[in-house]
């Protein structure tokens, strides 16, 4: 019988990365995106593609389509890449439980987890630092956290992805403006300090197994980022940081955590204080890199799957850095004012330590899809949604 996988959101570098993972190690992977132009689904490695609907526009249609595919086919796990995909299943456990492996946890802990509040407040219980922070629902909420927080400083949804609803803002009319920007689609935000810019950011990413026990871990160091001022690494480098995993795994046990997840922290220059800055509860942007280290997160989730994990994996190459090109680091470079100072520079494309997350000389035609999905914001309704999420 063959070994076969469904991973659902196509579109995201991440799904790429687990989809060549698993395919070098002959496992059928079936892809799922709701447009047939997606960086994953065009990979060499894409045994079969699921197109299925919108799960933010079309939830109970999305939900039916991932049952079809499960009923028609043998799996042996199912890996959702995006909250919006990993909530809806979660909360839909019993119906597909009985199908395929789903690792990952109760839907009620992704919630606490996506949670930058909650997160903050778990900190607090567990004497992990965090910038100042303070919750924000109302005009009134705005001008207290001003008063405590002071300028400049960061507004962001409780729960969002990435970058999204993240502003910066330098004085209060800035912060009022961008409330009121974002007050239709979010209901609560946090105001928080700025840390400084110069700070090192660092990701801590953990596979859990049902004791929530730590069976995998692997660190990153952050070397550029897009937008400039915070937002997904569009370089990074692996690194041994014992401190920095005890935190990550600290916080993650305390969510009686299982599956994967991604911690990040950022070192305040003032203090030398590493802070918490929130919890990815799935797949990370740059789960390449732990590969490329030795880490293969997908392959170990795999094994987990079938009962077939057999060690844990807790050393990896230092060093070792991933690209993410296409368009973050060239997005990078044009917004950066020492673009030319860039250290490494930009120009260094043959870097023997340095891969990339999409570009591929074994598996080119993921390049081609990430070069036209722009063209899917025109007219698919489904990528247009997704553009005004991010």
């Amino acid at each position: 019988m063959s070994n076969r996988v469904l991973i659902t959101d196509g579109h995201f570098r991440k799904a790429l990365a687990a989809v060549r993972s698993l395919g070098e190690k002959n496992i059928d992977v079936t892809v799922g995106e709701t447009t047939r132009i997606a960086t994953a689904l065009f990979s060499k490695y894409a045994t079969k593609k699921l197109i299925y609907p919108s799960p933010t526009l079309f939830p109970e249609k999305f939900l039916d389509a991932i049952e079809r595919e499960l009923l028609s086919t043998k799996y042996d796990l199912l890996i959702p890449m995006e909250e919006e995909t990993q909530l809806l299943i979660a909360k839909n456990r019993k119906r597909f439980s009985c199908y395929t492996a789903l690792i990952f946890p109760d839907y009620y802990v992704l919630k606490k987890a996506s949670d930058k509040e909650e997160i903050l407040k778990l900190a607090d219980t567990l004497g992990i630092p965090y910038p100042k922070s303070f919750a924000i629902k109302n005009k009134k909420d705005l001008e207290d956290g001003a008063k405590v927080i002071g300028f400049p400083a960061v507004l962001k949804p409780t729960v969002g992805i990435g970058a999204a609803g993240v502003k910066y803002v330098e004085d209060f009319e800035e912060l009022l403006t961008s409330f009121y920007e974002n007050s239709s689609r979010w209901d609560r935000f946090l105001l928080q300090e700025m840390l400084p810019h110069q700070g090192e950011g660092y990701g801590v990413s953990l596979l859990f197994d049902k004791n929530s026990n730590p069976v995998a871990s692997f660190v990153h160091k952050r070397l550029r980022e897009y937008p400039i001022t915070g937002g997904p690494s569009t370089l990074r480098e692996s690194v041994y940081a014992p401190k920095i995993l005890e935190m990550g795994i600290t916080v993650l046990k305390a969510l009686n955590w299982y599956g994967v997840a991604m911690v990040e922290f950022k070192k305040d220059i003032r203090d030398n204080t590493l802070k918490l800055i929130e919890v990815n509860p799935r797949f990370w942007g740059s789960l390449q890199l732990a590969i490329l280290s030795g880490v293969d997160f997908p392959y170990l989730l795999f094994l987990m799957a079938k009962n077939q994990l057999r060690y844990h994996v807790h050393k990896y190459k230092a060093g070792v850095r991933c690209r993410w090109l296409l368009p973050g680091d060239i997005l990078h470079f044009i917004k950066n004012p020492k673009r030319f100072q860039l250290k490494p520079s930009f120009f260094s494309f043959f870097d023997k330590t340095t891969g990339y997350d999409i570009l591929s000389l074994k598996d080119p035609l993921p390049v081609l899809a990430r070069l036209i999905t722009p063209i899917t914001f025109l007219y698919d309704t489904n990528m247009k949604q997704l553009l005004k999420r991010r």
